[in-house]
């Protein structure tokens, strides 16, 4: 499974955003300065975000995206399924039915072996972007981040942020 990279991105976004002061906002802008990636793109993972009413935007000078919920109330699966859709990552096409030794008339019922590992990996994979919370992202980030950096890059959103 290979996942568009607006889903990278629109995980970073929301990281920066967590950070922003009650009534701020970031421009899309600064948001693809700040990570090296072309504006035009990565409006499209925010719109996604939108959309969703993960983000709350505004426009004007002063205007951009901040989060709509509190950290804690964001999880990797709801950043995920903005950007990517709620749909399963894998379709089963049902390709058995097409085994020439098939009895006619033969039919299986339920959904054969390969449809349901494919499934419960589906799920299990969920479950863990489900548990894991942006806020939790946040405290990862203030741990792994040198103090330095994490205190310049807070302060260069701020100067930023409308």
């Amino acid at each position: 499974m290979i996942l568009k990279s607006q889903v990278e991105w629109a995980l970073h976004c929301c990281a920066i955003l967590a950070g922003l002061p009650e009534g701020r906002y970031l421009s899309t802008k600064s948001l693809a300065e700040f990570h090296g990636v072309p504006k035009e793109y990565l409006s499209k993972a925010l719109q996604s975000l939108s959309q969703a009413g993960l983000v709350h935007t505004t426009l004007g000078p002063s205007g951009g995206y901040r989060l709509a919920r509190k950290p804690a109330e964001l999880t990797f699966l709801d950043i995920v399924e903005a950007v990517e859709g709620k749909a399963r990552t894998f379709v089963c096409n049902n390709i058995r039915a097409n085994n020439p030794c098939r009895p006619q008339g033969y039919c299986e019922t339920g959904a054969c072996a390969v449809a349901r590992v494919m499934w419960e990996a589906d799920e299990a994979w969920r479950e863990k972007l489900r548990s894991v919370r942006l806020s939790d992202l946040i405290d990862t980030l203030a741990k792994e981040i040198p103090a330095e950096l994490w205190k310049s890059s807070f302060e260069w959103v701020l100067e930023r942020a409308g």
